[in-house]
This record gives C-alpha cells, structure tokens and sequence, in this order.
C-alpha cells in the first residue's frame, strides 16, 4: 500500500505543479480527440439525421452495419488505416502516418459510427409532426431536416460526447498511427501504456487521474444533457 500512496502522491504533485511533460501529452490527447470529434460529427451529424428520417432499400442494412461499426475494436481501425498510410499503401506518399492528422483521420472513423446512431436514434424519438409541419409550411428539405435537428439538439449534443468519450480514451488507433512520439503524438492512453512499463508508475497515474477526470466530466455532461 505503501507504493500505491507513494504513487499517488508523486502523481498529484506533478498534476499541481502544471509538469510539462504532462500536460504536452495532456494537450495532444486533447487536440486530436476534439478536432476528431468535430470531424465526425460534421459528417455523422446529417448523415444520421438522413437515415433517421428516409425510408429506402437497404435500410435495415445500413441500420446494422451502423450498430455493427459502433463496437468497432480500435486495433482494426488502426490496422487497415495503417495499411493505407504505410509507404507501400495507397496513401502512402501524403506522409500522413506517425502524425496528429493520422491519429485525427482514425479517430474520426471510430467517432462517426456512434455520432451516426445516437443522432439517428434522438430523430426517429422525435415527434414526427416536426419535419411534417415544417414541409407544410414551405420550409424546403434540407431546412425541415435543420430545424428537426434544432428540436432534437440535446440528444445530438449526446452524441458529439458519446463519440468525444469513445476517442480520449483509445489506444490502438493513436499507438499503430501516431506511434507514440514523444512531444508530437503521444497521449495520454499511450504514455500510460508506455510509462508504466518502464516503471514511472507515478507518471503513469497522474496522467490516468487527469484521464479519469476527463471521463467524469463527459460523463456528468451526457446525464445532464440525457435528463433534459
């Protein structure tokens, strides 16, 4: 127990005295995780919203592939991106892998499947009267579906922080992308990973604190929009 309060108490003085180490890591985790975010749900966003309100062949068929990409292990993603960054893959010459845009790009395919479902999800929960009444009263399509996401905003604000908790917390995509540059694209799960099996358990858990703070915040943040 000793090492355990030892520890914890090496990792709180490191958290109040702002190490740069620390908070570099701390900033890049932050960085590509938001960037990732606002990516996938720009795209995630309408396309959940289509899907939620469209009645076409194939449906029930996306519908599963999306539920199915939702518990995408982040190790596969990591591994066919890997593939088409790599030198000998198809996008290989762009430079991108071992960067923060390779680890944005693959935390952007993990995020949109969920912002994707969860924003479904809170459309088809709506009144249907809303797009409805809308039409009727001249709004064009593209308004209508606006104006249905206006009305279902806080369950698609819960989406943006489902998929923003899914990507802070992985660690396939940013150790096979970002291969865990220290000052550049290592994060938090990574120097985790890394530090502890080199024996800075103390390191190890002040970044793991300042994680489970950032967990708890999200968290909080999806209750409180869930209960509204």
């Amino acid at each position: 127990m000793d090492f355990i309060f030892t520890s914890l108490q090496k990792a709180l003085a490191l958290i109040l005295a702002f190490d740069g180490e620390v908070f570099i890591t701390v900033w890049t985790s932050l960085y590509t995780s938001l960037v990732a975010i606002v990516l996938a749900a720009i795209l995630a966003i309408p396309f959940g919203a289509l899907v939620g309100i469209s009645r076409f062949p194939g449906r029930g068929l996306v519908l599963t592939l999306l539920n199915t990409l939702m518990a995408l292990p982040t190790v596969v993603v990591g591994l066919v991106l890997y593939g088409f960054l790599s030198r000998q893959g198809p996008l290989g010459e762009w430079g991108l892998l071992f960067t923060p845009a390779a680890m944005i790009l693959g935390q952007m395919v993990l995020a949109m499947p969920i912002v994707a479902n969860y924003t479904l999800a809170a459309v088809v929960g709506a009144d249907s009267r809303i797009l409805t009444t809308a039409l009727t009263l001249g709004a064009g399509r593209l308004r209508g579906v606006w104006m249905l996401l206006r009305e279902v905003r806080f369950g698609v604000m819960a989406a943006v922080i489902a998929g923003f908790g899914r990507v802070i917390a992985e660690v396939g995509v940013a150790m096979m992308l970002g291969g865990n540059i220290r000052h550049h694209t290592r994060t938090m799960t990574t120097a985790i990973a890394l530090e502890t099996s080199k024996g800075e358990f103390a390191f190890g858990l002040a970044l793991g604190l300042i994680l489970l703070g950032v967990a708890l915040f999200v968290n909080l943040a999806m209750n409180i929009l869930q209960q509204r």
